[in-house]
């Protein structure tokens, strides 16, 4: 008889919801060998730890997972009723499974995990040019068919005589046109793009590519935020963008007295979102830049709230903000302003980035992305995150889930980045984003975009070897950057090291998906089991569900 013990009081789960937890899949099969002490004990024949490998005539499994204060369809159990030999006290109510051998747990953890991915995704497709090779793209996909939006990644020179192109005009229209064939590959024209996001590895080519903008765009324009970097992976452009499938409802926005040369439009409004385009602290008319950074901050909110109001909408229905600024704005003066504008505890998901420069000499400007019914906008925060003035972890804009920029950083007392590679510090940054999903009953399997700022670009291929880790058969979409020099990989007085890389990311629940297991179910192997919680519960629940 093998008997596995993992202890977590609270609530039940359903049958289907228990069914889900199977898809922690892999991870499951080493608990079940007793891989992980610090989780799981594993008592054969009553003997704990023991090496022997009998197959068992069947298997009772009751989970509790005190430290996490885990949910449970087992019902409640307490830390001294898992004695070896010992059984669960509400055995007759919670029909814990019986299995006749251990060969059916492996088959029926194989058969769910693979099913349950099919669902989780079964609203996601990967978008993938005829003249684009899936195969080297592995890290990401070149598009992602989300149903209402379809998300690319950014795109800057693929052709095999990249080399020969240093007209830059030239490879901001190749870039255009790997936009335009995973747009075309999904069934869309680039009337269906409504946001684009523009890399420059040097800014003063601003208007040579708002030249080649105008060349592939009507007169409806998608919104468009642009800014200086330090370095992009493939060209010194690079160009990501949202389409929208139905055009139904799709129109600009302009405030009142807008003048603008750009082919860009200052929003775009579709059936359910704004995307407003980036706004800089500088006078729009005479391009002139307040010296003082907080009146830089001040304007720039200015001309993105303008946008908002002009499509009927207030900052309140905003689910996601990019205040993109130079080291010549401190901060803490931008947050300072930030959260006047802004409901505490309520505020959009946000992803602050310092930035080369910005164009027009601005040194700040904001972009994002609204929602226009507020009753489908929802703040998630995780229980161990205070409310922010200034950022919510994510926040929801019907079925698509916003969320901030994260790093390595390690929260709760004493919290700090204390890894030093970028390796490590992204494990950490993979956990925060976990967190944020599973609030929202969501996985990584789920998520369709994502923009990833490393500290310096050597790094990329080391960052993938652990990125590729966390996600399903569709992977997201993606954009790379370095936005500034490399910093100095130095601890400070209390042994933090900088941020080397940060992550945000857009998902997507499809109306059937199913709620996966609370604690990530689709951590790799190579992650510390001590951040990852996560397991198999096998049970029939007899009563009714309880969910928070």
């Amino acid at each position: 008889m093998l008997r596995v013990y993992w202890y977590q009081p609270a609530w039940r789960y359903s049958v289907g919801d228990c069914l889900q937890e199977l898809r922690a899949g892999d991870p499951v099969i080493e608990v079940l060998g007793a891989d992980n002490p610090r989780l799981v004990t594993a008592v054969r024949e009553g003997k704990p730890n023991s090496k022997e490998r009998k197959e068992p005539d069947y298997i009772e499994l009751v989970f509790h997972d005190d430290q996490a204060r885990r949910r449970s369809c087992c019902g409640p159990e307490t830390p001294w009723q898992a004695q070896p030999g010992r059984k669960p006290r509400h055995k007759q109510r919670r029909g814990i499974v019986r299995l006749k051998t251990f060969y059916q747990v492996r088959w029926l953890l194989v058969g769910s995990l693979l099913s349950g991915i099919a669902v989780a995704q079964q609203q996601l497709r990967a978008v993938v040019p005829a003249q684009m090779s899936a195969s080297t793209n592995r890290f990401y996909s070149p598009g992602v068919d989300a149903g209402d939006y379809v998300y690319i990644s950014g795109q800057g020179l693929r052709r095999l005589d990249r080399n020969s192109m240093s007209n830059f005009s030239v490879q901001v229209r190749q870039a255009l046109d790997n936009v335009k064939a995973i747009v075309e590959a999904a069934g869309l024209t680039m009337d269906h793009i409504v946001y684009t996001q523009v890399y420059l590895e040097d800014i003063s080519k601003y208007r040579e590519m708002n030249a080649a903008f105008a060349e592939y765009f009507g007169k409806t324009p998608p919104a468009r935020a642009v800014l200086g970097v330090a370095r992009l992976p493939e060209s010194p452009v690079q160009i990501s963008a949202v389409a929208v499938r139905n055009l139904a409802g799709r129109r600009a926005i302009y405030p009142p007295n807008y003048r603008s040369d750009d082919a860009a439009s200052p929003g775009i409004l579709t059936h359910d979102r704004l995307f407003v385009s980036s706004m800089t602290g500088g006078d729009p008319v005479s391009g002139d830049v307040p010296r003082d950074p907080g009146a830089q901050v001040d304007l720039a909110l200015d001309r993105l709230q303008a946008v908002v109001k002009a499509a009927g909408l207030e900052f309140s229905h905003m689910v996601f903000v990019n205040p993109y600024l130079t080291s010549e704005i401190p901060v803490r003066v931008m947050n300072e302003r930030y959260a006047r504008r802004f409901e505490f505890g309520n505020t959009p998901a946000r992803a602050t980035i310092e930035v080369s420069s910005l164009p027009g000499g601005a040194h700040i400007e904001y972009t994002g992305v609204a929602v226009v019914d507020l009753r489908q906008r929802e703040a998630i925060r995780p229980k161990n995150m205070p409310p922010s003035p200034t950022a919510s972890p994510c926040v929801f804009a019907g079925d698509t889930l916003y969320c901030s920029a994260k790093s390595g950083f390690i929260p709760g007392p004493h919290g700090g980045v204390y890894a030093s590679t970028t390796p490590h510090q992204l494990r950490q940054t993979m956990r925060n984003l976990l967190d944020n999903l599973e609030e929202a009953e969501m996985s990584f399997d789920q998520v369709v975009a994502t923009n990833l700022y490393l500290d310096d670009m050597s790094d990329l291929p080391s960052f993938d070897a652990v990125y590729s880790q966390y996600f399903g058969p569709v992977p997201p979409t993606r954009t790379t950057i370095q936005q500034i020099a490399p910093a100095e990989r130095k601890a400070d007085k209390d042994d933090h090291y900088p941020d080397l890389e940060q992550v945000s990311l857009i998902a997507v629940r499809g109306p059937r998906s199913p709620k996966p297991a609370r604690r990530g179910a689709v951590l790799p192997h190579g992650v510390d089991q001590s951040h990852s919680r996560f397991g198999l519960t096998l049970c029939i629940n007899e009563s009714n569900s309880v969910h928070p």
